[in-house]
């Protein structure tokens, strides 16, 4: 199954390499406006290189297009990649504005196209162990949860391009950094119907929000509490999420959300406690989260069946971080919106 690339920046390189790794996946394209971004891959790869990308879309031979622009650029170039029949990767998050994310999904299934968005976490270990854990109830009733990113982003990170910390193409510490947990948060918790946020741009010089705290009301009854930052001092401080059920307690953390820092279950003994939080250290990382998003899309289209992380999944992180900023703007709860009926392919 044959790939393309279009936006040769730094998370290109992961696409690339996890294609390679990938059996059945061969990476045969790259399009970029500036053409010493595709050097490197041409070089590497002996992949063919398009400054314009309605001309690589011209290839019949191309089955998968990751798309791994600047976020908003995402809903124009997916569109477009639909519209020339080739299924769609899509980097996190899947646009910037709900209406950009509902045409990116129904451009998909119109063109009848597989559409997966970028959210690996979900592939790690300890994460799958929780997700089983949960899927056999033995927390049981969950009270409450929360996820925590606080990071280091300096403004060097932030000075590397013009598009970084816009309120048009990138976003803030919500947005960019902390959309990946917010992605498993809901993974774990189900459906948000309420939330009320602030924010603040305290140490960065950027446009969007380089801090940020909120409380979530999830239709479980369950609570939620969320931390976003990118000001951490010096390097990457923690990512975590907590889950506080009647029957256990249970918390994933170290600065990237890979470890067991806390597993306490009713009725589970200590021998398998510690067995498993030792097996998820020997392996935290497991299988690249990228190589599994491109092997998750083969076997897709192989199966005819939707991605792991269809464009639906996608929608419901951006949904929570876009009620988020909006709660923080009017300094008032917000009510998410009933969850949008699409028809998959």
């Amino acid at each position: 199954m044959n790939f393309a690339i279009v936006g040769c920046g730094f998370i290109a390189k992961k696409h690339a390499k996890a294609i390679q790794e990938v059996e059945n996946a061969n990476l045969v394209a790259v399009s970029d406006k500036l053409t010493t971004a595709m050097e490197p891959y041409v070089e590497e790869y002996g992949v063919a290189a398009y400054e314009e990308l309605d001309q690589m879309l011209l290839r019949e031979d191309i089955d998968v297009v990751s798309v791994c622009t600047p976020t908003g650029l995402h809903a124009p170039l997916a569109i477009k990649v639909a519209n020339a029949k080739k299924h769609v990767i899509l980097e996190k998050p899947i646009a910037m504005t709900l209406e950009e994310t509902d045409k990116i999904i129904e451009a998909c299934n119109r063109n009848e196209v597989k559409l997966s968005i970028v959210h690996p976490n979900r592939f790690r270990p300890v994460v799958m162990e929780l997700r089983k854990i949960l899927d056999q109830k033995l927390l049981g009733k969950i009270s409450h949860a929360n996820a925590i990113v606080n990071w280091n982003r300096n403004q060097e990170y932030y000075d590397q391009a013009l598009w970084r910390g816009t309120k048009e193409f990138d976003g803030g510490a919500l947005m960019n950094q902390a959309i990946h947990n917010l992605d498993l948060l809901l993974w774990f918790m189900g459906e948000p119907e309420q939330v009320f946020s602030m924010e603040a741009t305290r140490l960065r010089k950027i446009e969007a929000e380089d801090v940020s705290t909120g409380v979530i009301r999830f239709k479980s009854g369950a609570l939620g509490l969320v931390e976003a930052s990118t000001t951490a001092y010096g390097q990457n401080f923690e990512e975590s999420i907590t889950l506080f059920g009647e029957k256990g307690t249970v918390k994933i953390g170290g600065k990237n959300a890979i470890y067991f820092e806390h597993l306490e279950v009713e009725g589970m003994p200590e021998e398998e406690v510690n067995k498993l939080i030792k097996l998820v250290k020997e392996d935290p990382f497991g299988v690249p989260g990228h190589q599994c998003i491109i092997d998750d899309m083969v076997k897709a289209i192989e199966e005819n069946r939707q991605p792991a992380v269809s464009g639906e999944e996608g929608r419901k992180s951006l949904e929570l971080v876009l009620s988020l900023y909006e709660s923080a703007n009017s300094n008032q709860p917000i009510q998410l919106t009933k969850e949008k009926e699409y028809v998959n392919n």
